[in-house]
């Protein structure tokens, strides 16, 4: 063979070997890929704040990250053809932890499904006490709930695990707020305030002032007595206000303005509240009797049950979103609020 020939061959490999090796240098590493999802709770509602970990058996740390307001997160630059599995934790509730996850590169994989349930060691913690037992404590909690440290806020419940009240309970607790001061006083700011716009017809002077006292704190009790305790315990029903907290503000809204006609049954389920609406017309039916005659009639009954309905509305919205902030014995337990829209 010619030095010529030899020489050729020898560039052609030179080269070849060069084309091989600047082709395993320029190789690209294959595409990180992304997962996101949105963290729910039971009842649909977004959970901010929650612990995402992205775990595999063939890295030697896991990726975290934390959900935002609207309970969403997204993990960036997982590597492809690994298998992972997503684990996810809130305070409150249970760990939830996804099936394997491969990516392929470049995939954008959104998890969905993501539902935490609340955590049982909870309930088992609850168990060692009877049903009666819990509901005692709770109501007691209830009744240290006060506005401002003095304005009674005893028909709300932000105890996620609340348990149904005994008739005794729902008895004891609407006594309780129908004999406390402020519910007197408040009685006696309305019976002034209609003095100055005289409604009813009663007659001015003391003696017209202490009728509207007296029709405005009978109106209190018949409404409560019986939309909040006897109704309740005939219908098996829950006459109290369930915080939501968590969800979306649209969400929160809707729950808050329904409050006059959804509640909380004894079984734990949202049903018609007849015995809120009951309480409303009956109060309204009952205060025929000592109104002046001039307003007595089928028109007392209704204006009294949708005044009590828009109160009702107008209470739950404030409930949702300004007095947990303003009741001391609550306002530094954990806030599950969000701001979604």
């Amino acid at each position: 063979m010619s030095i010529k020939h030899c020489l050729c061959l020898l560039i052609l490999g030179v080269s070849v070997n060069s084309t091989v090796a600047a082709q395993q240098i320029s190789a690209p590493e294959p595409q990180n890929g992304t997962i996101i999802g949105t963290v729910t709770d039971v009842n649909d509602g977004t959970v901010p704040g929650a612990t995402v970990d992205l775990e595999s058996s063939s890295l030697p740390d896991s990726e975290r990250v934390e959900t935002n307001d609207n309970g969403f997160f997204q993990l960036d630059h997982v590597k492809p053809g690994i298998t992972y599995h997503v684990t996810i934790s809130a305070s409150g509730f249970a760990n939830w932890t996804s099936p394997e996850v491969t990516l392929r590169p470049g995939q954008y994989l959104e998890l969905t499904g993501i539902e935490l349930q609340i955590a049982a060691a909870v309930t088992t913690v609850n168990a060692v006490l009877s049903t009666e037992e819990i509901a005692t404590e709770q109501e007691r909690v209830e009744e240290k709930q006060r506005v401002l440290g003095f304005i009674p806020n005893f028909y709300v419940v932000y105890d996620r695990n609340a348990v149904p009240l005994t008739p005794k309970l729902k008895f004891r607790l609407a006594l309780k707020t129908l004999t406390d001061p402020i519910t007197i006083l408040g009685s006696a700011f309305i019976a002034g305030a209609d003095q100055a716009g005289s409604t009813p017809d009663y007659e001015q002077g003391a003696k017209g002032y202490g009728q509207r006292w007296g029709a405005n704190y009978a109106n209190g009790l018949t409404d409560i007595m019986i939309g909040g305790a006897i109704l309740p315990s005939i219908l098996h029903q829950d006459p109290r206000y369930f915080y939501q907290g968590t969800g979306t503000t649209k969400s929160r809204m809707i729950h808050a303005l329904r409050t006059p006609f959804i509640c909380k049954g004894d079984n734990g389920r949202w049903q018609p509240n007849y015995s809120s609406l009951g309480g409303y017309l009956a109060s309204g039916a009952i205060s025929n009797a000592y109104y002046p005659e001039s307003n007595r009639g089928p028109g007392l009954v209704f204006s009294t049950a949708l005044v009590d309905v828009g109160a009702s509305m107008a209470n739950g919205l404030i409930q949702e979103f300004v007095l947990r902030k303003l009741t001391p014995s609550v306002k530094n337990q954990p806030q599950l609020e969000t701001g979604g829209n």
